[in-house]
């Protein structure tokens, strides 16, 4: 019995010494080979150590990863600056092994982090000899949703806005220019032909008041109805009878018809002499805007001599776009400022429409009439014209800055928290005050809209669509370190 145990206890230790070689022995070639790293080795041992007296912390097993806010693709095992912007890098959240195991992210794709639009589907290599970045699902979510981590989003400077239900308050905004008031000027012109012998208001712009003298005109027709008239006084005044007193009346007529004042009438009876000029006087009080009296000039019936305004009161033509002219109606209040006179508001309201547009601006021109007792207001001023139109109701309201508008359509980003933004098109309504808009369609009340680096997200957006489009197609499935060398290509057509 003794000498037939003893061969089987000899054979098990060289069993146990064959087993233990075999396992050095293809450890080490593994290791030479690369299948098995350091790394590799001392996390085995770690996890193993952990197993059996728990005395690791898993806090020290996952290595501390660093990233540049502007440029998420740069990913650092230290900390320093970014390469491309020299910005500092700032600590990546690092999630338990615990976690990664219960929550598996599923890779997409694989991307160059110097060109994004160049993916693959396996890692590798990039054109650039730079490793392939990763792309998670989750990072992708509803296909141009846009995904950016809290850091990013404070370096682009993102701010948001509630879109919010309100009063409809618009206000038009335009130019105008001061004119004179139609209603008010006046022109000075005979009804005879004559020579001006005297000038009294010699220059534009000189103040006038009613009955001044203007000039003094010598004028044969007028002369003869003078004489005329003083026969006719001295021969008619002292008889009685209709008829005497009505050819009296006839020739006194005749001269104030001509436009001769009734103090001259008066004179040429009391003193029975006729003047050889006439002096004429102005009917109006007001603004000599135009002036052609030059002693000497001979005048004929019609000719326009002098042109009087009264600024008292004053009209702005205000201009408008021929889109803005169902929002107004005569009767509006009005807001004008001047360029020279800043916080000077001068208040007035609309009175015309005119209707038509101009042929060269395509614009409506609007007329406002404003009070100007002062007369600080001047012909041809140019003003700033608001035009309050009034509510419109209520509506949707966003600011007019969160829209991108691209021609064809208008855009805004949607916050939908976690750090994620969905691209709405928005169909717009009226441009309100404030920098507001009103949004007919596309979002709802109470919902956030980014009013600042939206841009940004926009371009994320679409390089994120034009992607998805790639890979939909099936562009560029291979990585750039399995493509062919381009020595191949030489060495076939040898």
């Amino acid at each position: 019995m003794t000498e037939k145990q003893a061969p089987s206890k000899y054979s098990r230790i060289q069993i146990i010494i064959a087993v233990a070689l075999a396992l050095f022995v293809g450890y080490s070639t593994a290791y030479l080979a690369g299948f098995i790293t350091r790394d590799t080795s001392e996390k085995t041992a770690s996890k193993a150590g952990s197993d059996q007296g728990h005395e690791h912390d898993t806090e020290s097993e996952i290595k501390q990863l660093y990233t540049c806010g502007m440029h998420p693709w740069i990913v650092s095992e230290e900390p320093g600056l970014c390469p491309i912007c020299n910005m500092d890098l700032t600590p990546m959240k690092s999630t338990s092994s615990d976690d990664e195991g219960s929550q598996e992210r599923k890779i997409l794709y694989y991307r160059a982090p110097m060109n994004p639009m160049e993916i693959y589907d396996k890692p590798g290599k990039s054109n650039m000899g730079m490793d392939l970045v990763p792309v998670y699902e989750d990072e992708v979510v509803s296909g141009v949703t846009v995904k950016i981590d809290p850091v990013t989003q404070q370096n682009m400077g993102i701010r948001t806005q509630l879109v919010r239900k309100d009063i409809l308050a618009r206000t038009l905004r335009t130019y105008g220019h001061i004119t004179y008031d139609e209603t008010k000027t006046s022109q000075i012109n005979p009804k005879f032909s004559g020579w001006i012998e005297k000038v009294h208001v010699g220059f534009t712009g000189q103040q006038v008041e009613k009955g001044q003298a203007l000039f003094d005109v010598y004028a044969p027709e007028l002369l003869t109805a003078q004489e005329e008239y003083l026969a006719a006084y001295q021969m008619l005044s002292g008889l009685p009878g209709t008829d005497n007193q009505s050819l009296l009346n006839s020739a006194r007529k005749r001269l104030l018809y001509f436009d001769v004042p009734l103090e001259r009438i008066k004179q040429i009876e009391q003193t029975g002499k006729v003047g050889k000029t006439v002096t004429i006087s102005s009917p109006y009080r007001g603004v000599v805007i135009t002036n052609n009296a030059v002693a000497g000039t001979l005048i004929k019936p019609g000719a326009p001599v002098y042109v009087i305004a009264d600024l008292k009161g004053i009209w702005v033509e205000a201009h408008i776009f021929e889109y803005e002219l169902p929002w107004v109606k005569v009767g509006q209040e009005t807001e004008m400022t001047l360029p020279y006179q800043p916080g000077e508001i001068y208040r007035g309201s609309i009175t015309y429409i005119y209707p038509y547009l101009q042929k060269k601006t395509r614009d409506v021109v609007l007329r406002l009439e404003f009070d100007n007792p002062q007369k600080v207001l001047k012909p041809d001023m140019y003003a700033d014209v608001r035009i309050k139109v009034g509510t419109m109701g209520t509506g949707l309201i966003i600011p007019s800055e969160a829209v991108i508008r691209s021609g064809e359509r208008n855009l805004v980003f949607v916050t939908r928290g976690d750090g994620k933004f969905t691209p709405r098109d928005v169909t717009l309504g009226l441009a309100l005050d404030n920098g507001n808009v009103q949004v007919l369609t596309g979002v709802a009340e109470g919902e956030e809209v980014v009013t600042s680096g939206q841009f940004l997200l926009d371009s994320e957006s679409k390089l994120k669509e034009a992607v998805e489009k790639m890979l939909s197609e099936k562009i560029g499935s291979k990585p750039a370190a399995e493509k062919p060398d381009k020595d191949d290509f030489f060495n076939d057509m040898q």
